[in-house]
């Protein structure tokens, strides 16, 4: 069930005293890359149960992500620094820097460099809003890749500004077998849909999780967009952080992750691309 909406805010917020309810959420698809193509769920935050849905033809990327079955709380992810030496207590490196590092590290992993830089910039939002989180860039790549192939799902395209074009939306959520019936809650504002709620943006937020968790990157008094991806990779983060605790644990990470979908198997897929992520940006020192 959905959290009660509050206003969106421009400014990141403390996590709470307790984690909010499991997310019901419904599939999205991806294909992870080996030489045996598997076809695995991508999730929308919103429905308690995956939806197994047949995977649409996409073009297979060529960095390689191993699947890892880690028990879920067992272990956190490969930890990496944002550009050379910016560790989590280290001084915020400069946006040239943090361009760079995402720019090499794109050519590496595959990952479009302006996706690295949102998922970059948000790490660095909540170290100074939630520094207890010990978010990583690396988790918030994870579930990217998971959720929308890192804003590039069915051909979307992304803007220097971060926009999303064509922008991302998901199925409806009409009841229909696998997918849980869930009735529109923005008059269509962000899905285009005045009957169904469906999933929006790189983060694949449902219309009033967004309402809840949205944030602005940039404080230039425009409402959050979910089809931007700093602006989805903050809200994205913002979550976890409320979510888990300290992520920096594997107690934290696997109850953050677990949060944004109850999923074992989903967990498994954000951690294997995180883990593969981080060790390939520990490899550019």
């Amino acid at each position: 069930m959905a959290v009660p909406p509050t206003p969106p805010s421009t400014t990141l917020v403390e996590p709470p005293s307790s984690p909010p309810p499991p997310r019901r959420r419904v599939v999205w698809p991806f294909f992870l890359v080996a030489a045996l193509v598997a076809a695995v769920v991508a999730v929308v935050i919103g429905l308690d149960e995956p939806d197994d849905r047949p995977p649409p033809p996409m073009a297979v990327p060529d960095f390689p992500v191993p699947e890892l079955e880690v028990p879920p709380g067992s272990a956190v992810p490969h930890g990496a620094a944002i550009a050379p030496g910016a560790a989590h207590d280290a001084t915020r490196p400069t946006t040239a820097a943090v361009r760079d590092w995402a720019t090499t590290l794109a050519e590496k992993t595959q990952i479009p460099q302006r996706s690295l830089v949102a998922y970059a910039e948000a790490e660095l939002a909540v170290r100074t809003s939630a520094p207890a989180c010990g978010l990583s860039w690396a988790t918030l790549a994870g579930v990217g890749r998971v959720e929308s192939h890192h804003g590039r799902y069915g051909g979307s395209d992304i803007g220097a500004d971060g926009r999303l074009t064509p922008p991302i939306i998901g199925i409806p959520l009409d009841g229909s077998p696998g997918v849980r019936a869930i009735p529109d809650t923005d008059g269509g504002r962000l899905d285009g849909d005045s009957r169904w709620d469906r999933a929006v943006g790189a983060m694949q937020f449902l219309p009033a999780t967004w309402q809840r968790w949205g944030a602005r990157a940039i404080a230039d008094g425009r409402p959050p967009d979910p089809q931007n991806v700093d602006d989805a990779a903050l809200s994205a983060a913002r979550y976890l952080c409320a979510s888990g605790g300290d992520l920096s644990t594997a107690e934290g990470w696997w109850r953050a992750v677990m949060a944004y979908n109850g999923s074992v198997t989903y967990g498994q897929n954000v951690f294997s691309g995180a883990d593969a992520y981080a060790k390939a940006a520990a490899q550019l020192r």
